[in-house]
């Protein structure tokens, strides 16, 4: 687990599955490829298998360490509903959020289908937010999946924002993030598109988020839109969530 993370919109992440495989069109410049692959390189024994999917059994009792809550981002560096991670460690891994009800897991997927296949089975303490990742209009099924969660709350994640995705159902759901591509071969994000997704968000009440422009160097880039940043967030169990970041353990 790492503390003080880079992602804007958490503050740590937690890696019980490392590695994945490409499934749609936002896979095509992986950022967790390409780090897990440096890490292979630099002889972290972590990624000894680089980007091919690897479960951690001893990761699974990381979260219980830390004292002070936090917000926590699920496998930034793989995808914990991929067929290759079986189902019985991923109930490990939901029991292992619900002992630790002090933090506030983010867990997000691409492979909605098994998502949905497998959510009836597993628990969901209100400190567990399950989203997918939606790119462009192609796959817009994956929020129809995710709709049928029982989660405290259900978020989309339009990073990287690849397309105009049109229409949005958002009945049901309660957070949208929107970013730009970032790092090499990144692909341009229209301004247009992040104003009908925010314009859609408004509409139907939901919490919008701009991560960033993105670009090779997003750090040029930043992320203003209309001239501020909009960070809101869910509130969940009943209590207002407010980032610590730099907090500490």
């Amino acid at each position: 687990m790492a503390l003080n993370s880079s992602i804007e919109w958490t503050e740590a992440t937690w890696n019980p599955v490392t590695g994945c495989s490409h499934i749609s069109a936002g896979c095509a410049h992986c950022y967790a490829e390409r780090m897990a692959l440096r890490l292979q390189a630099a002889g972290m024994p972590k990624y000894r298998n680089g980007f091919k999917v690897t479960t951690h059994e001893k990761e699974l009792l990381i979260p219980q360490g830390w004292r002070k809550p936090h917000m926590v981002f699920l496998c930034s560096m793989g995808d914990l509903f991929h067929e290759k991670v079986p189902f019985g460690f991923i109930l490990k891994v939901f029991e292992a959020m619900t002992a630790c009800p002090h933090h506030q897991f983010q867990v997000l997927t691409k492979r909605s289908k098994r998502l949905r296949q497998f959510a009836h089975l597993l628990p969901w303490p209100d400190n567990v937010w399950m989203g997918v990742t939606v790119e462009d209009g192609r796959v817009v099924s994956r929020i129809d999946d995710l709709r049928t969660v029982p989660a405290k709350v259900r978020f989309l994640s339009c990073e990287p924002l690849i397309a105009d995705i049109g229409h949005l159902r958002l009945d049901g759901i309660h957070w949208v993030i929107v970013g730009g591509e970032s790092g090499p071969g990144a692909r341009e994000m229209k301004e247009d598109w992040v104003l009908h997704i925010k314009s859609q968000c408004e509409m139907a009440g939901v919490k919008f988020y701009f991560k960033q422009w993105g670009g090779p160097r997003k750090h040029l880039t930043g992320r203003e839109l209309d001239g501020r940043t909009w960070d809101d967030m869910p509130v969940a169990a009943d209590r207002p969530l407010t980032l610590q970041l730099g907090s500490g353990s």
